[in-house]
């Protein structure tokens, strides 16, 4: 039998592996020149927007909200479909996520839904481009100036992704990204946000190294009771080697998806992502399996996928539907195309060290489980 195939893994090269061993050698294993090196580096590939990193894009997403200004009686839109971190920071900080339901192929928030979710307490929207697909920016961006609201992009899948030939995070108020080892590029754990107004960089620094401001003498004074999210350097130089490689890990994943579309063709078992345009960076490639029409359980899909040494994620339920939600309120049936996803959703192997092969292998295996059911 072949080898088992993850639906995602990190390429991590011999001269990465070198680099931080090297690191290491050196004993300046936490923030310093590689933190300051990647931040530089994220800073030019975003167009010189001004970067900070932490130690994940949950991080990223909370102290974005906390810089601007989102607390207690705060209301932030957010899609219904995501991870649950999107809405978890909201709560964080005292707001209230304000669900809007998604699109059904692109899995991202349905942005003609937006506008009859703002209230007089709405003070910022969080799309989610999911599996690197972009939400439209140009509505997205026009509600926020017609309403005067911040935007808070959860860019955790993004990282490389173009809008209209501009990249997620080179434009915008505050983006925010995931180096998780299943997204485009990884420092095994770590996150960044890139801000339009640098100043808000003093709320961001402050909060994650506990609050700490030094003068110009080393004094230390602390303005806020901060937490402490700051990447360390092994993270640093490992994403320093992947942010170079990064739009060649986005192109392979490009020729991969389009090999998907060709083997599922005009009559795919489920539905099928947007495919996006050259400017989409293909995080993930998830499917949308009827299972109740095909007779299974979506457990029983997964176990038998497994039985050919493949294995599948879910990517994501329906937010509103999970106990935290529940339990403060909301009604998943109110959000039908998040709660179908949430169903529905399975995540096939995708990234770059993948071969063609792999990708029929998958197809093969999916036609060999649904059977006559498809």
């Amino acid at each position: 039998m072949s080898a088992r195939l993850p639906f995602a893994r990190p390429t991590l090269d011999e001269a990465t592996v070198a680099a931080v061993a090297s690191v290491i050698r050196s004993a300046w294993i936490t923030s310093g020149p590689n933190v300051a090196q990647f931040e530089a580096d994220l800073s030019g590939y975003l167009g010189g927007r001004t970067v900070r990193t932490m130690t994940s894009g949950t991080a990223a997403l909370e102290l974005a909200l906390l810089a601007a200004g989102i607390g207690p009686g705060d209301e932030v839109i957010v899609p219904a479909m995501s991870f649950a971190a999107s809405a978890n920071v909201v709560l964080r900080v005292g707001a209230r996520p304000v669900f809007v339901d998604v699109e059904l192929a692109s899995r991202n928030i349905d942005v003609t839904k937006i506008e009859a979710a703002i209230t007089r307490k709405t003070r910022a929207i969080m799309p989610v481009h999911f599996a690197g697909l972009p939400v439209d920016m140009d509505r997205v961006l026009a509600l926020c100036a017609h309403h005067k609201l911040r935007l808070v992009e959860d860019a955790a899948h993004a990282i490389g992704t173009l809008w209209r030939g501009k990249r997620i995070g080179s434009f915008g108020d505050l983006t925010c990204f995931s180096f998780h080892p299943n997204k485009n590029m990884t420092t095994i754990e770590g996150g960044a946000i890139a801000l339009a107004n640098p100043a808000e960089c003093r709320v961001i620094d402050a909060e994650r190294f506990h609050g700490i401001e030094k003068d110009a003498d080393g004094n230390v004074d602390v303005i806020r009771a901060g937490g402490k999210y700051n990447l360390s350097d092994i993270s640093a130089v490992i994403g320093i080697r992947q942010l170079a490689q990064l739009d060649g890990f986005s192109a392979r994943r490009r020729q991969l998806a389009d090999i998907y579309f060709e083997r599922f063709g005009d009559r795919p078992p489920g539905v099928l992502p947007a495919r996006g345009d050259e400017g989409h960076c293909w995080n993930m490639f998830t499917l949308l399996l009827p299972f109740k029409r095909l007779g299974m359980s979506r457990v029983g899909f997964i176990k038998a996928m497994s039985n050919h040494n493949i294995a599948l994620g879910i990517h994501y339920p329906c937010i509103p539907a999970l106990s935290a939600y529940r339990h403060l309120g909301f009604d998943p049936a109110l959000f039908p195309n998040a709660s179908r996803v949430g169903e529905e959703t399975v995540t096939l192997p995708l990234f770059p060290t993948m071969a063609d092969d792999d990708v029929h292998r998958v197809c093969d295996a999916i036609g060999q489980v649904l059977g006559d059911r498809a």
